[in-house]
């Protein structure tokens, strides 16, 4: 089944959610929350990527972003930040394979109330 392709705009804030394989945790420690936001630093400087919030919840994260001209910069923050996760949790945990399920999602902010309710 062939991938349905993601819209994203250059300058239109976009909410984004990525969760753990089958729900489970990806952050257990405070240090794997302090990872993560390290590495959200690092690669929204290097990319150019305006990050507005984030949510880092036990089983998943959520984004809101606004991506530069260059739309491809956002898979590429979601790459780094699943790989770089992934990588220390499995090396942590003597374990392999991905924690994550499947892509991520993102959705455009057109509205106002959905704006709202990306906030809470």
């Amino acid at each position: 089944m062939p991938r349905k392709a993601r819209v994203i705009v250059a300058g239109m804030l976009h909410h984004i959610v990525q969760r753990g394989h089958n729900r489970k945790a990806v952050f257990v420690e405070p240090d794997d929350y302090r990872y993560y936001l390290e590495n959200l630093q690092e690669w929204k400087l290097a990319l150019g990527i305006k990050v507005y919030s984030f949510c880092l919840m036990t089983n998943h994260v959520q984004l809101m972003v606004e991506p530069p001209e260059d739309c491809a910069t956002v898979s590429r923050l979601m790459k780094q930040l699943a790989a770089r996760q992934t990588r220390r949790v499995n090396k942590l945990e003597g374990r392999s394979g991905s924690m994550w399920e499947s892509r991520y999602k993102i959705s455009p902010i057109q509205r106002e109330r959905y704006l709202l309710q990306c906030c809470r």
